[in-house]
């Protein structure tokens, strides 16, 4: 089963806006050209920035014959089926913080922090899609997919777990 990753409005148009700001920046100093160094070190901001985007920005969630596949543009996660212990439906809350990662650009990736769940790593596009993948060994992951749902009666399923 394969299920794609669906952006909010809102992390669509902060990934357009900062990509814009940041573009516009580079293209900005660059037609100055006065200050050669500036340039080249908002070009490598620029490209920095992007990599982290397109090598942690969720792409599509697969439930594989022995994995949960996170898809991401430059590499796959693959969380295996044995070490996971609990899957439920869970959307992060307004009491969410960031410790490290995007807060909407490219959709939400990186570690983030909640007094009820404590500390987990996230990769969704959508809270209304989300749900929380805890393994054996206490870590946890944030998942968001299109038809969330049916994606967590599927892994359940595969588990051998009870229905929630």
């Amino acid at each position: 089963m394969k299920k794609k990753v669906e952006l909010s409005l809102l992390s669509v148009t902060l990934t357009i806006v900062s990509f814009i700001v940041l573009v516009g920046i580079f293209l900005f100093e660059y037609s100055r050209s006065e200050h050669e160094a500036i340039v080249w070190w908002l070009f490598a901001i620029v490209v920095i920035w992007a990599g982290f985007c397109l090598f942690y920005a969720p792409l599509y969630i697969e439930l594989g014959d022995t994995h949960l596949i996170v898809a991401r543009s430059i590499r796959l996660k693959e969380i295996p089926l044995e070490d996971i212990a609990s899957v439920a439906l869970c959307p992060p809350t307004m009491a969410e913080r960031r410790l490290c990662g995007s807060g909407g650009c490219f959709g939400h990736w990186g570690w983030y922090m909640e007094a009820d769940l404590g500390r987990y790593f996230a990769y969704y596009g959508k809270a209304s899609d989300c749900f929380l993948v805890t393994l054996r060994d206490g870590r946890r992951y944030m998942l968001g997919c299109k038809d969330a749902p049916e994606m967590v009666a599927a892994i359940r399923k595969r588990l051998g777990l009870p229905e929630a």
